[in-house]
Formats: C-alpha cells, structure tokens, sequence
C-alpha cells in the first residue's frame, strides 16, 4: 500500500446509500491528503469489520479497560430486519455512518492513519467499477 493518507479536514467524505446487486451500500467520497478524491462503495458489514479490528487492536482508546477514556466513535449496532426494510435501515444509518466515518478520521493518527483504517477507505477494484443496480 503506498503513503496516501486521509485528509482530516474531510471537506470531501459525503455517504450516500445506494441499492447494488439487491443490498444497500454506502457511497464514500474521500478526499486523500494528495488532493485525489475517489467515491469508494462500503457495505454495512464492512464498517462493522473496521470497527471490530480498531477495538481489538485500540482497546484502551476502546474504552474497554475505562470507558471515560473512549475516544473511537460509536457505530450503530447491528439489526435484524425483514427484507422489505433494508432501504429504511440503511437510511436511517447514514447520517451514523456519515459522522462515524468523520470522527474516525480525526482521531489521532495511531488510529486515523492505521492500516486498518487506511485499507478501509482505499479505492478497490469493486469501486473502479461500481456496483449496480
């Protein structure tokens, strides 16, 4: 992986959900410190990962030995839902998920330009060819 990071102003990073291949996938514009911008397309259960891998690897800033001491954003849980509800759930976690991925961002950058986060948000070869509808 080369050196781009992620730019902590963010002016760029907007979501949006859109429908591909019969689930919701959110639409990232990220705007890299290089002044390159890439919309990359994240499933719900990718930014569950993320989260996943940054609390094991960040437990103290987790919060799990002090939870006062919590600084990675929340994200908002899983739901179970029928599949006539999919596009009410993932409206209703953009707005999470936009501030979510603004605050992840801004943390300090032993977290915000992680690996993990990093990978996250680089542009895959799904992205150069998006999903549709």
């Amino acid at each position: 992986m080369d050196s781009v990071s992620i730019v902590s102003g963010l002016s760029g990073l907007q979501c949006a959900a859109a429908k591909a291949k019969g689930q919701q996938v959110y639409l990232i514009n990220v705007t890299y410190s290089d002044n390159t911008s890439h919309i990359v397309y994240r499933r719900y259960s990718k930014f569950f990962d993320l989260q996943m891998q940054i609390l094991d690897k960040f437990p103290i800033e987790g919060g799990q030995k002090d939870p006062k001491k919590r600084i990675i954003p929340f994200l908002p849980g899983k739901i179970l839902f029928r599949r006539s509800h999919v596009r009410d759930v993932a409206m209703k976690r953009l707005r999470f998920i936009d501030d979510y991925c603004r605050a992840l961002v801004r943390l300090p950058p032993q977290i915000s330009q992680s690996e993990e986060v990093l990978r996250f948000f680089e542009t895959k070869a799904e992205d150069v060819h998006p999903p549709v509808e």
